[in-house]
């Protein structure tokens, strides 16, 4: 890889590990959610710097191309974002069924208090 394209990958993946881990510091994003970010950056930053990896990658999955491999990563990546959000969204949409199932009981019960 060309010494200028590798220092650009250097500096986004290491700007956005630093951008993940002060976002977790100042409490924006929670721990659960930062860690698919990091490893990412992570990754990125040692193919960046072993970029023989990348290669070995690229070969070993049958790709022809290095950017073929990181596109193909790019999707896994995406898909485990989306399967992380739709379980998040799940297990929220459970609790606000409980939260308004427990609500109408107890406006039931101070209704019924009310009039006796």
């Amino acid at each position: 890889m060309p010494l200028k394209q590798e220092i650009v990958a250097f500096t986004i993946a290491f700007s956005i590990f630093i951008v993940i881990l002060e976002l977790v510091r100042e409490k924006k994003l929670r721990e659960e959610y930062s860690w698919l970010w990091l490893l990412t950056s992570a990754g990125l930053i040692i193919l960046t710097i072993r970029y023989d990896i990348l290669i070995w990658i690229t070969y070993m999955i049958g790709a022809v191309l290095p950017t073929s491999t990181l596109f193909f990563f790019a999707i896994i990546f995406l898909m485990l974002v989306c399967i992380q959000f739709s379980i998040r969204i799940s297990r929220l949409t459970n609790q606000v069924k409980d939260l308004t199932q427990e609500i109408t009981i107890l406006r039931a019960n101070n209704i019924e208090k009310i009039r006796t």
